[in-house]
């Protein structure tokens, strides 16, 4: 790799900040916004649901305009940068009154809610499409934005473990018994981390890939190029698939702890071995693209993945393979006794089958997902980079925003798909389940996200872009920008 290719460690952690920013309100999202709204804020799953993939809708036209813009803007800091700074405070803001509880009826409530999650949502727009295309144009090598990319989703899933394991936590701890207050509080807490981290991706980062000189203004036409490139149509589609299995599990994590396991208490240590593990995948993702490319780990990140998932059905089933998984890991827990025993008198380590078994195809799901994240972002870039190379324009922003918007639709997808389930089964907030509702809620931690994620790598493999064909293709776009030495 060329010396002036390479980017220094400080500045792919000062990245990282931003996202490990966005994370602090997306990881809320994805596990906790709809337990909030059921159970705290007093809606409907239905209701919910319905909300989250209405809302989404104005993404269609706000994403790729943000995206659009941001291209288009000209500052002594560079196109995407200044976004950070601008939208750092609204952004703090908007997430407090997206999780405040009015006193208001029922239907009051709703308003409020569909008020306060768009206006959060266009503000998580106006900052995040900008900073996704940074990583686009810090630096032109494909290799070297893998391992920006990595480093990225360290800082994201770092903030992310916080949030899994933190959150309920901090509700209690601010809250004092009043569970409205403690979820206001925190995410005042959340709104201050989050701007500080913003500042600080923005001062550490720089832009260094700029359009062609001669790139004149046409949206039309970026439009028409963006939906006629058969890479980012394939890993959109991906996107969606994956950010819905995504959607679908982490919000019925919650559920299946509270109401299957009766032991809310277990939820923080669940997601943060969840979130362990994802941090593992992804600090050897770049090595590993480097032996096996980018795509084949990503197809068996999100197939692999996907079918660890679907063992999920199997704790409390009776069937042939639970019954034998329950009496290995009975063998290893007695093992584990007999050994801590010899090792320290009063040794005992007091855990059921069923939970370490649940724990750890969470570990080994978790791990082999892992490596997707890093993955397809760096994707996304090398797609930008064949469209300028096949039409001579570069549009990174424009790129970044529907990929994003891809990721919104699929998560509000999800949140819609896994609200509907929670009616068809019957479930009633703050009541014992009964079984057709448990039923639903370990399908949701299943059979449901393993399809979607299965489909998700059979679609994969119609994506073209090999890492072989991106290193000509990166060498003929310096040979343009006569960045050739």
């Amino acid at each position: 790799m060329p010396l002036a290719d390479r980017i220094s460690l400080t500045e792919k952690v000062g990245y990282s900040l931003g996202d490990a920013a966005s994370n602090l309100y997306w990881k809320t999202f994805e596990w906790y916004l709809i337990f909030f709204y059921t159970d705290i804020f007093g809606i409907s799953a239905l209701a919910v649901g319905t909300m989250l993939l209405v809302t989404r809708l104005a993404d269609a036209v706000a994403d790729p305009v943000m995206g659009s813009i941001a291209d288009r803007t000209q500052t002594r800091w560079g196109h995407f940068r200044p976004y950070l700074i601008w939208g750092a405070i609204p952004f703090a803001v908007a997430g407090v009154f997206t999780f405040t509880t009015p006193n208001l009826s029922g239907g009051g409530k709703v308003i409020y809610a569909y008020i306060t999650y768009s206006l959060l949502m266009f503000i998580y727009t106006f900052v995040n499409i900008p900073y996704s295309a940074l990583m686009g144009v810090i630096s032109p090598n494909s290799i070297e934005r893998t391992s920006i990319s990595s480093i990225r989703f360290i800082g994201a899933f770092t903030a992310g473990t916080f949030i899994q394991f933190f959150t309920l936590k901090f509700v209690k701890w601010f809250g004092h018994g009043n569970e409205a207050r403690g979820w206001q509080l925190t995410m005042v807490f959340y709104g201050i981390l989050a701007v500080i981290l913003l500042v600080l991706c923005f001062l550490t980062t720089r832009e260094r890939v700029t359009p062609p000189a001669a790139q004149k203004s046409d949206l039309g036409r970026d439009m028409k190029n963006l939906f006629t490139s058969v890479p980012w149509i394939m890993l959109v589609s991906v996107l969606l698939l994956v950010l819905a299995a995504f959607a679908v599990k982490g919000a019925a994590s919650t559920y299946y702890f509270k109401y299957y396991l009766h032991n809310e208490s277990l939820v923080g240590t669940f997601m943060v071995v969840n979130g362990f593990a994802f941090i593992a995948a992804v600090a050897i993702t770049t090595r590993l693209t480097k032996i096996f490319g980018k795509k084949p780990l990503f197809i068996f990140a999100i197939g692999g993945g996907g079918l660890v998932i679907g063992g999920f059905c199997l704790p409390g089933t009776n069937s042939a393979y639970d019954v034998a998984a329950t009496h290995i890991i009975s063998s290893i827990i007695h093992g584990v006794n007999a050994l801590g025993g010899m090792l320290y008198h009063g040794f005992y380590w007091s855990i059921s089958p069923e939970i370490f078994f649940i724990f750890a195809l969470q570990i080994l799901s978790s791990f082999i997902i892992g490596f997707n994240s890093p993955l397809v972002w760096a994707m996304f870039a090398d797609t930008a980079d064949h469209a300028e190379w096949r039409t001579g324009r570069r549009n990174t922003g424009l790129f970044f925003a529907a990929a994003i918007f891809a990721t919104k639709i699929g998560f509000a997808f999800g949140a819609w798909v896994f609200g509907l389930l929670l009616t068809f089964f019957g479930y009633v907030a703050n009541v014992e389940q009964p079984a057709r509702s448990m039923h639903g809620i370990i399908l949701c931690m299943s059979w449901i996200p393993c399809g979607m994620m299965v489909l998700a790598a059979a679609l994969m493999l119609l994506y073209p872009l090999s890492d072989t064909l991106m290193v000509k293709i990166e060498a003929e776009l310096k040979e343009r920008r006569g960045e050739v030495e």
